[in-house]
């Protein structure tokens, strides 16, 4: 004997099965998402870091060669302390260039799996509104 349509919920049954068949649906398309939008940080992150190695270590080069330039050129002058304070100071420059860079890219990398934010939120909302 069927209990279920004995008592009339076959309807009741039908469409929670259809639910969960939807939900699980739903969940592969998100995990898909989360899946694309991780290989994608992980190449955004390596292209960051490379670079960034790269930057560095030619920055360093390029400045202290062209400091002892620099050097060399007024080491027997008047002005050897003006030039050193000025290298002095274009290190810094350079250094708080950096860092505002680094910054900047740090906040954009912290946008990482933002579709799949959206879309795990906006699921949220319909399942609270069915509810």
């Amino acid at each position: 004997m069927n209990w279920i349509s004995l008592f009339g919920l076959e309807t009741l049954v039908l469409r929670w099965r259809a639910a969960a068949l939807e939900g699980a649906m739903a969940l592969e398309d998100r995990a898909e998402l989360a899946r694309l939008e991780w290989q994608d940080q992980k190449r955004r992150v390596g292209q960051l870091l490379l670079l960034g190695i790269a930057v560095a270590a030619l920055t360093v080069v390029a400045l202290v060669v062209l400091s002892l330039a620099l050097l060399v050129q007024f080491w027997d002058t008047p002005h050897r302390a003006l030039v050193a304070w000025l290298l002095a100071g274009l290190w810094l420059l350079v250094w708080g260039g950096a860092l505002a860079t680094l910054l900047s890219v740090g906040r954009q990398a912290g946008n990482a799996f933002a579709l799949t934010r959206q879309e795990l939120q906006q699921d949220w909302r319909e399942i609270k509104e069915h509810l």
